[in-house]
């Protein structure tokens, strides 16, 4: 289910390849994950605008990075109260231009907690799972979003961007999961369940 595929800057080739063969390297866990991972792929194709420009929603439809950070040795994922939208979220932003993913994650890492990226062992610097979702709130707009999976322990996490979320919790996957979904981003419960199965496989292996 891991993706092994490695980013690249997007400055050393044509970036529309670039993400083209980050999204086409994500095995779809499911229909709808395979229906967005088309959606994104024909907006790529098409030509269209792929990073935000301005705030809050030029163009309508853009590029988005979330990182997932994991506690192995607690079993716990870091999910923020998003003030914006009103959700529990994965940490996470927008692309900036001509700026590689994984430049974009480990920049918002540093910017929203306060640490440095580490790839988590069972994704490496890949995006593990992907999600088109029209956002809530002003400004309405579509965000393509790559998930990537981060390592850390939850001590290392002493501060976050109080501007951007009111609050942090750490929660196991099972907790999560039993969250009511309308609380959450509307695709957390599915990447908990593709985390799962990718955790599992890398065990097993």
């Amino acid at each position: 289910m891991t993706s092994t595929v490695h980013p690249r800057s997007v400055h050393d080739a044509d970036p529309r390849a670039h993400f083209l063969k980050l999204i086409g390297a994500i095995e779809p866990w499911d229909d709808l994950e395979r229906d967005h991972r088309e959606t994104a792929t024909r907006w790529i194709v098409g030509g269209a605008p792929i990073y935000r420009v301005r705030k809050p929603d030029v163009p309508a439809m853009h590029l988005v990075c979330y990182f997932v950070v994991l506690d192995q040795t607690r079993g716990q994922l870091l999910l923020v109260a998003h003030r914006k939208a009103g959700l529990w979220l994965p940490a996470g932003g927008h692309v900036e231009p001509g700026e590689d993913p994984w430049a974009a994650v480990v920049r918002e890492c540093r910017e929203e907690l306060d640490i440095g990226a580490e790839a988590s062992p069972v994704t490496g610097r890949a995006p593990l799972f992907l999600s088109v979702t029209e956002t809530r709130g002003q400004g309405t707009h579509t965000d393509v979003s790559l998930w990537y999976l981060l390592d850390a322990d939850a001590d290392s996490i002493t501060s976050y961007d109080q501007a951007e979320f009111s609050a942090i919790r750490w929660l196991t996957e099972e907790q999560v999961l039993g969250e009511p979904v309308e609380l959450l981003d509307p695709h957390m419960h599915r990447f908990v369940h593709k985390l799962q199965h990718a955790r599992a496989g890398s065990q097993g292996g």
